[in-house]
Order: C-alpha cells, then sequence, then structure tokens
C-alpha cells in the first residue's frame, strides 16, 4: 500500500464537504503502521468515493514482486449498495462480479437458465463452446484481473481459498457496522424442509429432550453429513442431470460442509467457538445451528484475504467492542472521524412517544400511534411519509387502523415477497402516499420529495427469541444490546435527508426510544447527538381523517388555515429549507462452549420481537450474494 496515493485516487473532479480532511486522517492513519482504518462517516459524505480513493492506494502489479499481493477488493453486505456502484460514473473502474445465478446462460434454448443451473453445471464432461463469452465467467475474468474487484460481502466471503480471488493488498469495506452479525448469519446452519434436501428421509430429534442440546445437535449432524454424501453420490452416477437435480446436488455438498464445518470446530477444544442451537417445537421441526463468536470465521473469509483494510459506516459506535466482535486487536486499528455536513435544522428529531411499544404495551400504545399518524398525514398533506413498522405484525395492525379510518388510499405496504416491487412503486408516484416498512431502516435512498417524513414506531432492539441474542443478554451484555438498536435508529434517521439541502422530519412514537437515547450518550456519534439535544415536541393539527387524506381531501382548504397557528411554520419552515437553511423547531434456547450448559430466557426489556418469524435474522434482508 501506497498511502501518499490516497488523495490524487479521489475520482471525482472536486471534494466537497469533508472528503479531502477525511482521506488526509485516513493516510494519517495508514502511515502510522495501522492495518485497519475504521471510517465513520455519516449520509452524504459520500463514502463510496472515500472508497476509491483508498482501493487505490494498493500496490499494483508493476510496483510488485510475484509473490506479493497486490490490487484491491471493494465488497459491501447490501445489494444495493452495490447496485449504486455500478451505476456510478465516477466508479465505472470498478469491476463487478456477483455469485452464478445472477446470470443467464447464453446457449440456444438455455438463455433463461441461470449459469449454476447450465448444461456446464449439469452435464457430465460438458465442453461449452461459448465459455469464453459465458457472462459470468467473463466478468469473473475481468474481475480477478481488475485493479479493483467489486462484490457483495456474501460472494466475497464465499470466495475465500479461491484460486481466482486471492488475497490482495487493500480491502474496503462499505456500510461494515454489522460485519460481525453478517458473519454470523453467513456461518448459521438452518436446517429445515426448504434447506435439507433429505429432510423426508432422516428422523428430527428433539435437542431438548437429553443431555446437552449442542453435543444432540453435533451427534445429528454427523449421522446427516453421510445421508447428505449417500444422496449426492447416487445422483453423481447420472450422466445429465435436470436444472433441478443440479441444485439439489450442488445443496448437498453445500451442507455436508456446513454440517463437518460445525462438528469439526464443536469438537476442538482450542476453539473460541460458541455455538448455540435453536428448536422451537421439538421433534421433527426445523434446527437453527448458529456460532456466538464469528471472529475464527471472519479470520478465514475476511481478514487473511488483505493486507490493509479500511472499513467504512456511519454507525461504527464504540471502537474497542467493535474490535471485539470481528476479532481485532484495538492497537492496531484506527478510528477516522468524519464530521455531518448536512445543517442540524435540516434533520430534526421530535418526540410524539404515546408509550411504549413492548410486546406487554403494545394493545394499549398501537392505537395511539395509529391517530398520531393520522395528525402527522394531516401536517403533511402533499409529503409522501415512511412508517418504520419494525414488524410485519404492526404493520398489518397499523395499516387495518388507517384504511378503517378512511385512509386506505393513502396507504402503500408490503409484505415479505413483494417489498422491492411496492417500493419502487410508492417512490414512483407523485401522491402523497404514507408507505409502511418493515425492516428498511438501511440501504434506502429517500432523496428530495421522495419522502419528506418519516415515523420510528418501535425502538429497534434486537429479537431476544435468538439463542444469540438471549445467550449475550445472560452474560450481561446490555451495552451490545442497546447499540444495535441505537445503530439501527441512527441508520433510519438518515434514509430522508440525503444531501445539505435536503431536510426531512423524524418523528419519535416509542417512549423506549427516549430512553435508549438516554443510555447510550457516550456511543452517539456528536452529530446525532446534537440532534437529540434538540430534540422537541412539534404541534399538530387535531385528530381528523378527513383533512389527512391529502391531495384533493374535502379539508385541504381547512387544513391550510390552520397553517401559523398548529404548523409550527411549517411553509416557512420548508421555503427556507430549499434555500439551505431551517428553524430550529417460547422455545428451547441451548448454548454450549466448553462443558455445554443448556439457558432459556424471557422477554427482555424490549419485549422481544414474538410477532416476528423466529428464524429471521436481523439482517436478513439487507443480505445478499
Amino acid at each position: 500500500m501506497d498511502p501518499s496515493r490516497i488523495v490524487d485516487s479521489f475520482p471525482a473532479p472536486s471534494f466537497r464537504g469533508n472528503q479531502e480532511q477525511a482521506l488526509r486522517d485516513i493516510r494519517a492513519a495508514f502511515e502510522d503502521g495501522k492495518d485497519v482504518v475504521l471510517v465513520r462517516a455519516p449520509t452524504g459524505s459520500g463514502k463510496s468515493l472515500l472508497a476509491r480513493s483508498i482501493a487505490g492506494t494498493a500496490q499494483t502489479v508493476e510496483e510488485s514482486s510475484p509473490a506479493e499481493a497486490t490490487d484491491a477488493y471493494y465488497t459491501t453486505p447490501q445489494v444495493s449498495q452495490l447496485d449504486d456502484v455500478a451505476e456510478d460514473d465516477l466508479l465505472s473502474d470498478l469491476k463487478i462480479i456477483r455469485g452464478k445465478s445472477n446470470y443467464n446462460c447464453i446457449i440456444r434454448g438455455e438463455e433463461d437458465t441461470p449459469v449454476d443451473r447450465a448444461p456446464c453445471a449439469r452435464t457430465r464432461g460438458f465442453d461449452c463452446t461459448v465459455r469464453h463469452r459465458c457472462p459470468y465467467f467473463s466478468d469473473r475474468a475481468i474481475a480477478s484481473n481488475r485493479q479493483i474487484a467489486a462484490m457483495t460481502l456474501a460472494y466475497f466471503m464465499q470466495t475465500a481459498g479461491s484460486d481466482v480471488f486471492r488475497k490482495r493488498d487493500v480491502v474496503v469495506i462499505d456500510e461494515a457496522h454489522g460485519l460481525a452479525e453478517w458473519a454470523e448469519m453467513y456461518a448459521t446452519i438452518d436446517l429445515k424442509p426448504r434447506t435439507v434436501p433429505v429432510w423426508d428421509d432422516i428422523g428430527v430429534p428433539d435437542l431438548s429432550e437429553a443431555g446437552d442440546p449442542v453435543e444432540r445437535a453435533a451427534r445429528f449432524a454427523e449421522t446427516l453429513v453421510g445421508v447428505c454424501k449417500r444422496a449426492k453420490d447416487e445422483l453423481l452416477t447420472k450422466a445429465e442431470l435436470t436444472p433441478e437435480e443440479a441444485a439439489r446436488r450442488d445443496r448437498l455438498q453445500e451442507l455436508r460442509s456446513e454440517l463437518k464445518w460445525f462438528v469439526e470446530d464443536y469438537r476442538d477444544p482450542q476453539s473460541p467457538t460458541t455455538w448455540v442451537v435453536d428448536q422451537h417445537d421439538g421433534e421433527g421441526s426445523p434446527i437453527a445451528i448458529k456460532p456466538l463468536d464469528p471472529a475464527k470465521y471472519l479470520q478465514h473469509t475476511v481478514w487473511d484475504r488483505g493486507n490493509k483494510f479500511a472499513l467504512l459506516s456511519a454507525t461504527i459506535l464504540n471502537k474497542d467492542a467493535f474490535c471485539r466482535s470481528v476479532g481485532l486487536n484495538p492497537a492496531n486499528v484506527a478510528l477516522v472521524d468524519v464530521g455531518h455536513t448536512f445543517p442540524v435544522e435540516n434533520r430534526p428529531l421530535y418526540d410524539v412517544t404515546q408509550g411504549k411499544m413492548t410486546y406487554e404495551h403494545r394493545d394499549e400504545t398501537l392505537p395511539k400511534i395509529a391517530r398520531l399518524v393520522v395528525r402527522l398525514m394531516a401536517k403533511h398533506p402533499d409529503e409522501k411519509g415512511l412508517i418504520h413498522c419494525h414488524s410485519y405484525a404492526i404493520q398489518a395492525e397499523l395499516r387495518r387502523r388507517l384504511a378503517e379510518m378512511g385512509l386506505g388510499n393513502r396507504i402503500h405496504g408490503h409484505d415479505r415477497d413483494n417489498r422491492n416491487a411496492e417500493l419502487e412503486t410508492w417512490k414512483a408516484t407523485d401522491d402523497p402516499e404514507v408507505f409502511l416498512s418493515v425492516k428498511m431502516e438501511e440501504a434506502l435512498d429517500l432523496k428530495g420529495d421522495l419522502c419528506r417524513w418519516q415515523v420510528l414506531c418501535k425502538a429497534p432492539y434486537l429479537n431476544t427469541n435468538d439463542s444469540r441474542v438471549a445467550r449475550r443478554l445472560e452474560d450481561g451484555q446490555w451495552s451490545w444490546y442497546r447499540r444495535a438498536a441505537l445503530r439501527t435508529v441512527i441508520q433510519a434517521c438518515g434514509r430522508v435527508v440525503r444531501a445539505p439541502d435536503d431536510y426531512g422530519d423524524t418523528y419519535i412514537a416509542d417512549s423506549s426510544l427516549l430512553q435508549l437515547f438516554e443510555k447510550t450518550r457516550h456511543d452517539m456519534p456528536d452529530w446525532f447527538a446534537e440532534q437529540v439535544d434538540r430534540m422537541t415536541k412539534p404541534d399538530l393539527p387535531e385528530f381528523d381523517p378527513v383533512a389527512a387524506g391529502g391531495r384533493g381531501s374535502n379539508a385541504r382548504g381547512d387544513h391550510s388555515s390552520l397553517g401559523s397557528a398548529n404548523l409550527g411554520g411549517q411553509s416557512s419552515q420548508r421555503s427556507q429549507s430549499r434555500s439551505g437553511g431551517r428553524s430550529g423547531g417460547s422455545g428451547s434456547n441451548s448454548t454450549r462452549t466448553g462443558g455445554g450448559q443448556s439457558t432459556r430466557r424471557n422477554r427482555s426489556e424490549s419485549g422481544g420481537s414474538d410477532d416476528e418469524s423466529r428464524d429471521s435474522h436481523p439482517l436478513s434482508d439487507v443480505w445478499g450474494e
């Protein structure tokens, strides 16, 4: 690495905000001998441009000997972030490579077949005459020889040990705040009918029936490895497979590898990994085998892949805690803070709390939040809004109540299967619709009039039904638990203000969020602490569903007459903002480490997320290949 090249590697014709100073600080950290630099840069900092500059410091092939690592990787866990890179002309020299399933075969008659199910993947000895033009292998060959190869974190981890994507000089990880969680999810083994092709051929035991549940899981895994091998070997006797059989073969091999890794690590007395097991419905039900400490996996899949690392995010909240969670020595890590360039007046927080949204209090609080949303819709009759519902159960109840109030025509939502399509439909409309979202606190760019206001319905604490979360809380790791929630809140607050001249209001509806802010104050970036300090209670219109109808409603004229009395001078604030300023205004949770122990935990201060699918992961909606 040559840190002196970092400023000259900036891809834009000029700097904006704090970009130049940030690059100089990053350069100084690497010149000081640090192996890893954490770059805490808020929304609007141009993190992708900073990432490109850092990648430009990598040693080139011309500068090195054949045995030395050269060039750079750019990786991010978020598919949408990689899509943004692909569309940015300033980043055109980053060659993007995706997983095989994202490319289609070009052989005549196979144009709709993904490359991982193409004839080359299902026919023994198949000689592809057009492999040199295959979109996947072509992109892979180019990326492997390009100075900067870009890919999702999932693909990056999956290619660990690959002869094609070997160790490089510099690795840049964008949106890196959840690296520990992503590693845990990557290493989690989900055993259920959809993921185990031989599910109907095995008897799934009740892991809590006797002895140590994790030991019982390991014995079951050893048996399952053998069943998978026999099923795979049977497929390999065929000269040609159907696409479905090819998928079954690949999944059997993948599952064997996952299970063998778990068993070997579990049996290794030197391994630092603590394994936990979830099985909520006893015999015959799905099993999730999870590593509590991902450092070993990150060593192999990430840290062995480069000489120098830069990790960028707005929400790396505590350097030492982050380093511990990902297996880094804090002494070898520097933290560079990038100041926020968006006026705090343009990104206000408002206290509109209606009570606690914990599981025990939700039935009482949620109807109040529904009425609150009506008042906010009346305050913003011509502006699009976003409601962070946290769970599909909250979303469904809120949507039902708003529809009963006659506001169904201004409400938009999604389910697990159509989230992206419905989001794009909502973004495309010019009508002041309100979008009820679930787990969209990250990787969402709602610039300008795409969204002018948003509501946080619930403090986004992690699901305490997840055995990893429960185990950590039993170990007293409440600071970690609160930091995870704060991180999500900060990410959410950045969805609606995307540039220095942009503006958007964020309303806090769950009183548990106020407690969260109080208990995590020392972990907040200064720029977010400033937002919290300026938080006020807004003047809102009275509850009136007709006035909340938006454009074309009978009460629109009445709403306008409320302007100076109830909206706090909203019209004049909007005018000022456009010119750059704004006035102030129940299951089995089992764990094992060493001797092994079985544990169970009741709901914590967050009330859990019992209405969520129990096998969901906090980051499942942003993970992709």
